[in-house]
């Protein structure tokens, strides 16, 4: 079972940037695809970007297209999100999670198996 934890949240102003990491451990991190998901006060968390075990195939929502970045490195069991040109409607708390289903990766948060706590991230107007 695979343990996760997020950092790099923080306060940052609009149009600046931020770069998210989860370490995993207590698994084979290669053999998890994996996501970023966010979930803002009162909403329901939604799917930010995936990536498949390799790092090969990526998969974004519309509205971060362009500016986020998902990248995953294996030997550092390591999953990361670089965050450019953030907008307010950005903020929220941004959860890394782990999938091992039979699929290449997943852009619905119900595949997904692990979960780690949450970073904040807040962006100013």
């Amino acid at each position: 079972q695979v343990q996760l934890v997020e950092s790099g949240g923080g306060l940052v102003q609009a149009g600046g940037s931020l770069r998210l990491s989860c370490a995993a451990s207590g698994g084979t991190f290669s053999s998890y695809y994996m996501g970023w998901f966010r979930q803002a006060p009162g909403k329901e968390r939604t799917t930010v970007a995936a990536i498949t075990r390799s790092g090969g195939r990526t998969y974004y929502t519309d509205s971060v297209k362009g500016r986020f970045t998902i990248s995953r490195d294996n030997a550092k069991n390591t999953l990361y999100l670089q965050m450019n040109s953030l907008k307010p409607e950005d903020t929220a708390v941004y959860y890394c999670a782990a999938g091992q289903r039979r699929t290449s990766y997943s852009s619905n948060k119900n595949d997904y198996d692990y979960w780690g706590q949450g970073t904040q991230v807040t962006v100013s107007s």
